[in-house]
């Protein structure tokens, strides 16, 4: 997550010197399809320095807002930051860099970045919420996303395991911090399904007669405990 929060801030900042005053009317969205009259009317060198001041404070407090929230535990908050900030942020650029010049793209814009963050902040509570693992007379029940139930008699084996396995890639899935959920491949080439809602150890690995793993992971509860519990349901 580090190289991902100095990648985007160094792109940012370079972003805020790509754009001058001479290739403004070849890159600049919108400046870039007016005539030449529409061109004078417009202070490009204000904007183009506005533009500059924007991108350099965006990369700069990008960065370091992000290291103060990694720093401070808040990993998986940190996810909604990458996301939410920057969209917030050109938001509030494009509303604000009408006063240089105003065209139909600013509105439409402003309005489309509203609607991706209003859905990205939709997406990230639904699945920030825990998945729970809930016990039924002959089934454990996965209730949230990438949910499913699982009947005893499909189970091979359930332990609880230190150590999840090594992940090189997400197949198909959510993940945010220490959370992961979803279907992964591991370095051995295996595909697992992870349901870990937070990184609280030892895991709940459930093995299936057909192969097929899931690790779990519960946020608010006592792994260990919820293992005594399926345990002690299969037995009866």
């Amino acid at each position: 997550m580090m190289y991902t929060l100095i990648g985007m801030s160094l792109l940012f900042i370079v972003i805020g010197f790509i754009v001058t005053e001479n290739n403004a009317k070849y890159l600049l969205a919108g400046y870039n399809t007016m005539s030449n009259e529409e061109r004078k009317r417009v202070d490009i060198k204000a904007y183009i320095d506005y533009f500059k001041k924007f991108h350099l404070f965006l990369g700069t407090s990008f960065i370091l807002i992000g290291m103060l929230l990694i720093y401070s535990g808040y990993e998986n908050e940190t996810s909604i930051f990458i996301v939410a900030y920057p969209l917030l942020a050109y938001i509030y650029f494009i509303a604000t860099s009408t006063k240089y010049f105003t065209t139909k793209k600013n509105k439409i814009g402003v309005f489309l970045l509203a609607i991706g963050l209003i859905f990205i902040v939709a997406m990230f509570i639904r699945d920030f919420k825990e998945t729970k693992l809930v016990l039924n007379s002959n089934s454990i029940e996965f209730k949230g996303d990438y949910g499913e139930i699982v009947p005893f008699e499909k189970i091979k084996s359930i332990q609880l395991v230190n150590e999840k396995p090594k992940i090189v890639q997400r197949t198909n899935g959510f993940s945010a911090g220490t959370i992961k959920k979803g279907f992964y491949k591991t370095d051995t080439g295996e595909k697992v399904k992870l349901i870990i809602n937070a990184e609280n150890k030892p895991y709940i690995l459930i093995t299936k007669l057909d192969g097929k793993k899931i690790y779990y992971s519960a946020k608010e509860e006592s792994n260990e405990k919820l293992f005594a519990m399926i345990e002690k349901a299969r037995k009866n």
